[in-house]
C-alpha cells in the first residue's frame, strides 16, 4: 500500500493487511489488529492455511477465520495487486454472517471428542468435521471442510455414504447402524454411531458420529473363532473334560465326560464336582491343588484322582488342570480333562501298605524272594499277600495281577519305578 494515509489510519483500526510475493513471503503489513508482530504473523500462517481448502468453501472473494477466539473476515487476495505480488485484508467481526455462521450446535459438542463426527449438506459437501474424522483420512478438519464426499472416499464408498444421507434427509429421523468403510492406509475397517438431520442455518443437514470398532470386531470374531474351536475340539476330541467354575460346579461338559460317568450330559452339567469323587488317599492333595489353582499361585496342575460314576463303581483317572479367565487376582474358571483312565471297578476293601508295596516290587520284576528280602518279611508272608491280592483284584497269574494294578489305576501309569496311584511322585505335578 502506498498511501502513507490510509497506512496510519489501519494502523488504529482492529484489521489486518498485509502484501505477499507468489510464495507467501511477507513484503509488507500493518494494521492495528494485534498488539506485536509475532501474532500478526501467526494469522498469517493461518490464513495461509484457510486458504488451502477447495474453492467451494469460500463465500463471493471472502473467508471466515477463527483466530485466538475472535473472527476476521478475510479478503484474500485482493483486487488490484500490486506488480510486486497480493494484497489481502483482513476485518474483525463481532458474529459472522448468517450464511458463514460456524455450525455451532453440533461442533461445540463433538470438536474434540474421540468419536468421528461430521455435518454435511444435502449436497454431500462438509460443512464441519472433528479431529477425530478428520484423522480417519489422514488430514486436518480444516481440509475436510468444503470437500464433498467422492474428495475423500472411493467410488463405491461414497455411493453408500450418500444413500444413508437421503435416507436420512427422506426420513427426517436419525438411523442407528454399523458400516464398512475403506481407509487410507486401504485396509477395511469398521464404524457404528448414529446419522441424524439436524436444522444448520435455515437449512437440513446430515449429522453423523461414529467409534471405529475395527479393532473391536476384529477381537470378538477372534473370540468366536477360538470358542468354536475349542466347542469342536470338546465335543469331537473323545476326551473327557469339563469347565468348572471357581466354586467346583459343571459349567461344560463333553459327552466323553458323561459316558464316563455313565450319565446324561443334561444331568452332569450344574453338579459339584466334589461328588463325583470317591474317597482316596490323594483327595487332600488335590484340594490344595485346587485351592493354589484359583488363587493363580499356578495355572497347571497335573495329579490322580479316583473318579465315581453313577452306578457306583470307581475308576482311577489322571487329571489336567488349567485355569481361565483371571478376574481380581483370583481364576474364574479351570478347565479339567482326564488324560488317562483305568478300568471302572466296584468298590473293593482298601489295600494295605504292605500290599501297595508288594504290587510295585512285583510291577518292578522282583521274585517273591526278592520282595522278602526287601520288605524284610517271610517267604509264607509275601506268599499270603499275592493270595490275597489275586482275590481282590480278581487276577489269576502275576503278569494279570500286575496288569489289573495298572488298568484299575492302583498303580501310577507313568510312573518308574513303579509306585501305588497317588502316592507323591506317583503320577501327580504342578506347573
Amino acid at each position: 500500500m502506498d498511501d502513507s494515509s490510509l497506512k496510519a489510519l489501519l494502523q488504529h483500526l482492529p484489521v489486518s493487511w498485509w502484501e505477499t510475493d507468489e510464495r507467501w513471503h511477507v513484503l509488507e503489513s500493518g494494521g492495528g489488529a494485534f498488539a506485536d508482530p509475532d501474532t500478526a504473523r501467526r494469522f498469517l500462517d493461518r490464513v495461509r492455511e484457510e486458504t488451502s481448502l477447495p474453492e467451494r468453501s469460500r463465500r463471493q472473494g471472502h473467508r471466515l477465520v477463527r483466530f485466538d477466539g475472535r473472527t476476521f473476515d478475510v479478503n484474500w487476495p485482493l483486487a488490484g495487486g500490486s506488480s510486486r505480488g497480493h494484497r489481502g485484508l483482513a476485518v474483525e467481526v463481532p458474529e459472522p454472517p448468517a450464511d458463514l455462521r460456524q455450525y455451532a450446535a453440533f461442533a461445540d459438542f463433538a470438536d474434540y471428542a474421540p468419536a468421528a463426527a461430521f455435518l454435511r449438506d444435502r449436497d454431500g459437501c462438509y460443512l464441519w468435521a472433528n479431529h477425530s474424522y478428520a484423522h480417519l483420512y489422514g488430514t486436518t478438519p480444516e481440509q475436510v471442510a468444503g470437500s464433498s464426499i467422492e474428495d475423500l472416499d472411493s467410488p463405491a464408498d461414497a455411493a453408500q455414504f450418500r444413500a444413508l444421507d437421503q435416507e436420512i434427509l427422506s426420513r427426517g429421523k436419525p438411523v442407528r447402524h454399523t458400516l464398512t468403510y475403506h481407509r487410507s492406509d486401504g485396509t477395511t475397517g469398521q464404524a457404528a454411531g448414529h446419522r441424524f438431520p439436524v436444522q444448520e442455518n435455515g437449512q437440513t443437514c446430515v449429522a453423523g458420529i461414529y467409534v471405529d470398532i475395527t479393532e473391536h470386531t476384529r477381537a470378538m470374531h477372534q473370540r468366536r473363532e477360538a470358542e468354536e474351536h475349542l466347542r469342536a475340539l470338546r465335543d469331537h476330541s473323545g476326551l473327557p473334560c469339563a469347565l468348572l467354575s471357581a466354586n467346583g460346579r459343571i459349567e461344560q461338559a463333553s459327552t466323553a465326560a458323561a459316558d464316563l460317568f455313565r450319565t446324561r450330559l443334561s444331568d452332569l452339567l450344574g453338579r459339584r464336582a466334589h461328588t463325583l469323587l470317591a474317597a482316596a488317599p490323594e483327595l487332600s492333595r488335590l484340594h490344595l491343588a485346587w485351592e493354589a489353582l484359583i488363587a493363580r499361585r499356578v495355572r497347571r496342575v497335573e495329579t490322580s484322582a479316583l473318579l465315581l460314576d453313577a452306578e457306583g463303581r470307581r475308576r482311577r483317572v489322571q487329571l489336567h488342570l488349567t485355569t481361565v479367565n483371571a478376574t481380581g487376582g483370583r481364576a474364574a474358571r479351570v478347565w479339567a480333562v482326564v488324560t488317562h483312565q483305568g478300568l471302572a471297578h466296584e468298590a473293593r476293601p482298601p489295600l494295605t501298605a504292605a500290599q501297595l508295596r508288594i504290587l510295585s516290587l512285583l510291577a518292578e520284576g522282583s521274585t517273591n524272594g526278592e520282595i522278602a528280602a526287601s520288605l524284610k518279611l517271610s517267604r509264607q508272608t509275601v506268599d499270603y499277600h499275592l493270595s490275597r491280592l489275586r482275590a481282590l483284584l480278581d487276577a489269576p497269574t502275576r503278569p494279570a495281577l500286575v496288569a489289573r494294578a495298572y488298568v484299575l489305576g492302583v498303580l501310577a501309569p507313568r510312573a518308574w519305578p513303579p509306585r501305588p496311584a497317588g502316592a507323591p511322585g506317583g503320577g501327580a505335578g504342578a506347573g
